[in-house]
């Protein structure tokens, strides 16, 4: 890997691109330490070393790089373009109209961007919205006597949400700037650089008091845990596919022998942010009751990262999402019908209908393996904060956020051995 970045830095054009993205990157976390007008950072502050427990929010928190909880202009991060972007491929499913656009081709995908523009802005409104209310009434920081908002006229609860709704608008004009200039998909890598920004605060957080022995089985942990996600994530199973031959005029096409690449776990990090986004919706909903309501109490004590019910929950919420993230996006039938269309068969297996049947049996026994793979995966950093004597908000990383930086390094180190291809092949036929 680190091959590939020293080769590609001695490349013009490629180092060119690095620098853009990394200049890019830079421009993010600086709009992360802006505070929104009106908001008293100085409070802020002191809430945040206030807090033991992991927040409510602090999914969208680890996704905005800690931006969420300092109330920045940048403080929804990323969060807004990722739910509206899987609601569009929900939608895929429940709307004709969406999935033709899907199927034709580069028009139809522009047109669905746009739609996943025009819903990420109406996302960030609402969830602005929610979080400022939250920081007026108190509620953000639990525990905290603190007024991080002094302010209270409507005039500045309207200019906080149009400073962070114009947030939200800015940083996906900045993951479409990488993506079009630099290396790599710009949305994963500003989501990567909001994860990796926090692991090193966190870390001296945790050896500063006095836990260095659980810091170095955490270094450990991530080591053998990154090792893991990078055989897994890499694993595919092949099915193999014969093309017949046919005569066109005097010409012979077909003939050919190629395969079927499906990956363990094709539904990647989805799964995980589904159950964990659901899960954080009980304890939300809790803070507007009253402390003494019963069921308050009993959803504070079973919606803990301790909690036998959560961990089970959380379980049986990933295993499901990663079956049915997967058939949303592998169609066993489109897939046997195309290459039945192009005189493609799997051998031993007549094609269209048999040949479906048999795609989906296959991709139902790697989803089952991928998706025990995701459990475990998720459930590992909540298991780890009882025997490393660790509060719930203390572990610094989560199946969410591992999955995701191993798949955004791998992803980027993989284009950028592909343009560095590119490269040695124009300078040979040169």
């Amino acid at each position: 890997m680190l091959s590939a970045f020293a080769q590609a830095f001695r490349t013009p054009d490629l180092r060119r691109k690095l620098l853009f993205t990394l200049f890019i990157m830079a421009v993010f976390r600086l709009g992360s330490f802006i505070p929104t007008p009106g908001v008293n950072s100085t409070a802020i502050q002191a809430c945040i070393a206030q807090q033991n427990e992991a927040s409510l929010l602090d999914l969208v928190n680890i996704f905005s790089g800690g931006a969420l909880l300092q109330l920045s202009v940048f403080a929804l991060g990323i969060m807004p373009y990722i739910t509206a972007s899987i609601i569009i491929q929900l939608l895929r499913v429940v709307i004709p109209r969406f999935d033709d656009l899907h199927k034709e081709g580069q028009s139809g995908q522009a047109k669905l961007t746009q739609y996943t523009r025009y819903l990420t802005i109406f996302l960030g409104v609402l969830q602005s919205t929610t979080t400022i209310s939250l920081a007026r009434s108190g509620q953000l920081f639990a525990g905290c006597n603190q007024e991080v908002i002094k302010d209270r006229s409507v005039l500045t609860f309207l200019m906080m949400i149009v400073v962070m709704m114009a947030g939200t608008g800015v940083i996906m004009w900045l993951g479409e700037l990488v993506t079009e200039r630099g290396i790599g998909n710009g949305m994963s890598l500003l989501i990567f650089t909001s994860i990796a920004a926090r692991l090193p605060s966190q870390m001296l957080g945790i050896g500063r008091a006095g836990k260095w022995g659980s810091v170095l089985v955490i270094l450990v942990l991530l080591l053998v845990v990154a090792l893991a996600v990078v055989y897994v994530e890499q694993a595919q199973r092949r099915i193999p596919v014969q093309y017949a031959k046919r005569m066109v005029g005097r010409r012979q096409y077909g003939g050919t022998t190629t395969y079927i690449p499906l990956k363990i776990n094709m539904s990647g990090v989805i799964p995980v942010i589904f159950a964990s986004s659901i899960l954080a919706l009980p304890p939300m909903v809790a803070q507007f009751g009253q402390p003494t309501d019963g069921w308050v109490q009993w959803i504070s004590g079973h919606f803990t990262q301790s909690s036998g019910f959560y961990l089970a929950l959380y379980a049986l919420m990933t295993l499901f999402f990663a079956f049915f993230y997967t058939a949303i996006t592998f169609n066993p039938d489109e897939v046997a019908d195309n290459m039945k269309r192009y005189g493609g068969f799997i051998p031993g297996y007549r094609a269209g209908r048999p040949t479906a049947e048999y795609l989906r049996y296959v991709i139902n026994r790697i989803t089952s393996a991928g998706a025990v793979y995701l459990v475990i995966i998720a459930l590992l950093p909540s298991l780890l904060i009882i025997p490393l004597n660790l509060a719930s908000g203390d572990m610094p990383f989560g199946g969410t956020t591992l999955l995701i930086i191993i798949g955004v390094g791998l992803q980027t180190v993989k284009e950028i051995n592909t343009q560095l291809q590119q490269h040695h092949y124009e300078g040979f036929l040169l």
